[in-house]
């Protein structure tokens, strides 16, 4: 009996019921500043994101490849935003800002998966660029409606099949009665600090599927823009190079906003994670980001914006 008492004392301690996420709470001006931003960049994301899966679907000129992987990208940045957003909101107004270890654990789980996703998703949609400036021919064959739809089978299984094995490893690791999380949310780096015992194996693996989600899709992204960027230039019409530009540079943007930030946070080994700069790189690739990717997809796109003319009714469906 003594040695069950002491196995359950054990677990316990390992396994806190709570977390507490400290995130600025020693900065009470900023919080108000950072739930105003958050609030706002969630309304946003939630607005935007909406509307372009809305129009996408109910417009027929927009059922193509292109807007098949934004709205899956609309999507996504719907439920990575509402994954992390509202239990945010909800401790920088409340003055014990914990989070059990279950909900901790999914929203691990699950924001992670998303993020790793968008990651392979943007790969996927450079390469849709890819094929229709330099093989416009065989555009229509190459991207068929079941390429794209395994394409993003592919990007979702993979993203979070990588999550389950970060946060699997993650949440193995005893903790000795640590519950103290410097960020707004439960991330790896800032939970891998927490362990009390060796952790270098797991920033190993951590910097490992890093190099495969983030670096990799990343080179697999400039190669197709450097084929790209050689078949635009081969253009002779001014104005047909300019087109082509204005169609890749919405994602070439993302793509630099999205991947640099989660660049910095994930490829630098936990100990030399920054408590400030981390914490604040995090709130841009999880709230801001979301909140840009329809205002850059959407706002010099004329073909979208006619298509929301036309499903408002302002335009006859010629």
């Amino acid at each position: 009996m003594m040695k069950s008492d002491a196995s359950w004392e054990n677990f316990n301690q390992s396994y806190p019921g709570e977390f507490i996420l400290l995130g600025v709470a020693d900065r009470p001006h900023l919080e108000m500043l950072l739930s105003a931003i958050v609030l706002l960049c969630y309304v946003m994301t939630l607005l935007g994101n909406t509307t372009i899966i809305v129009v996408s679907r109910l417009d027929p000129h927009l059922h193509t490849p292109m807007y098949f992987f934004l709205s899956n990208l609309s999507f996504l940045d719907l439920c990575y935003t509402t994954s992390l957003g509202p239990q945010m909101l909800v401790n920088f107004w409340r003055r014990r800002k914990t989070i059990t270890y279950v909900a901790c654990a999914v929203q691990l789980f699950v924001s992670l998966g998303l993020g790793s996703t968008e990651c392979l998703l943007l790969a996927a949609m450079a390469y849709d660029r890819y094929a229709a400036i330099c093989q416009p021919l065989h555009y229509t064959a190459i991207m068929s409606h079941s390429t794209c739809f395994k394409m993003a089978a592919v990007s979702w299984v993979s993203g979070f099949s990588n999550s389950l094995v970060q946060t699997a490893m993650t949440l193995k690791l005893p903790l000795c009665g640590q519950n103290r999380v410097d960020h707004f949310f439960c991330e790896v780096p800032a939970l891998l600090k927490l362990a009390c015992v060796d952790t270098s194996v797991n920033e190993a693996e951590l910097f490992a599927s890093s190099v495969v989600i983030l670096l990799l899709p990343l080179s697999l992204i400039v190669i197709s823009y450097c084929y790209i960027t050689a078949a635009v230039l081969r253009i002779h019409s001014a104005k047909g190079r300019r087109k082509a530009f204005n169609t890749c540079a919405s994602h070439l943007t993302v793509v630099s906003l999205f991947y640099g930030s989660a660049i910095f946070s994930y490829l630098q080994p936990p100990s030399n994670y920054s408590r400030d700069q981390g914490k604040m790189m995090s709130l841009f690739y999880t709230m801001v980001a979301p909140m840009l990717n329809p205002l850059i997809y959407t706002l010099r796109n004329k073909e979208f914006h006619r298509a929301l003319s036309r499903v408002m009714g302002r335009e006859p469906t010629a």
